[in-house]
């Protein structure tokens, strides 16, 4: 079963909470409060799919709640229905001015309720597997290398912030032109997704996270992972590769293995204090550097073999 889409109810009036919370119940995962502070609090926890708030409450009113809620990177792409009672159209015009995407009235028409929530929930849906595709190796299924360049600016940061380190893995197939040219290009993917369901059969940790690089690479960020423990992984790795054996479209069995370049960086105080946002970015080039140079350094001693 999918999982439901979540909504926060805001609303100082009770009886109004109870009400939309009875109309979208059944069809939605719904939190209610009572106050702006509260609007807060619970959005910045729950990160719902949508927001329903009243205008008019009497520590913040909806529009001071929504304009903190644009100010954190958190919550800031949440979109908001504003509820009013007033039947002039000024409030309506300042709501959608600033950001809203739409407005419901009081008394509730349930009807409309519901359609107007509904067609909001499917255009964050609909943008959601735009995203997920955008980031995905479309043959693989796995992560694709947009997909890592964020996690790694994820992870870099975390490990900078804790002192904790951090270990990149580029994975190149051995002479994987070979293998297209000995068994044609739809073997050669079948071989690409054999691989990437090793990789992930191997990786079990939550933290660790591999993409297609391109082509016949593959890499994997490991989060706090020193590299004693990075080189036990690409090992587990390369075995595992080596040890499978690939159903042919002929029937045959193939056999395939691969190469590994592996880098770690430890993060400390200075380093915090004195890196600006383009040195990162440097330092991050530098480190996935470093591991593609020990790929190389693996392919001049023979391949099937992890460097670093």
């Amino acid at each position: 079963m999918d999982k439901k889409n979540s909504i926060l109810i805001v609303d100082d009036d009770t009886s109004n909470l109870m009400e939309l919370t009875h109309i979208l119940s059944s069809e939605y995962k719904i939190h209610a409060v009572k106050d702006g502070a509260s609007a807060l609090e619970k959005a910045d926890e729950y990160l719902p799919d949508l927001i329903i708030m009243d205008i008019v409450m009497p520590d913040m009113n909806g529009f001071e709640v929504f304009e903190k809620l644009k100010e954190s990177d958190k919550t800031k792409a949440i979109p908001v229905i504003f509820i009013t009672g007033n039947t002039e159209s000024g409030d309506e015009i300042k709501g959608l001015a600033c950001g809203a995407v739409d407005y419901l009235r009081k008394p509730f028409n349930d009807t409309i309720v519901k359609l107007r929530v509904l067609h909001h929930i499917q255009i964050i849906n609909q943008l959601r597997m735009i995203e997920q595709l955008s980031m995905s190796d479309q043959l693989t299924n796995l992560p694709n290398r947009r997909s890592f360049e964020a996690r790694i600016n994820e992870e870099w940061n975390k490990a900078n912030r804790e002192k904790t380190p951090i270990s990149v893995l580029i994975l190149d197939i051995d002479h994987f032109k070979l293998y297209n040219d000995t068994y044609g290009h739809q073997q050669g993917d079948a071989a690409l997704r054999a691989i990437a369901k090793i990789f992930t059969h191997v990786l079990r940790r939550p933290g660790d996270f591999v993409a297609r690089w391109g082509g016949e690479e593959f890499i994997v960020l490991l989060s706090n992972t020193d590299l004693k423990g990075a080189l036990e992984v690409a090992e587990h790795m390369r075995a595992a590769v080596e040890e499978a054996e690939i159903p042919g479209t002929d029937g045959l069995m193939t056999k395939i293995t691969v190469s590994i370049g592996a880098n770690t960086k430890m993060h400390d105080s200075e380093q915090q204090a004195s890196n600006t946002e383009r040195r990162y970015s440097g330092a991050m080039d530098e480190f996935i550097s470093r591991a593609d140079m020990a790929l190389y350094d693996a392919k001049k001693k023979g391949r099937n073999r992890v460097c670093n």
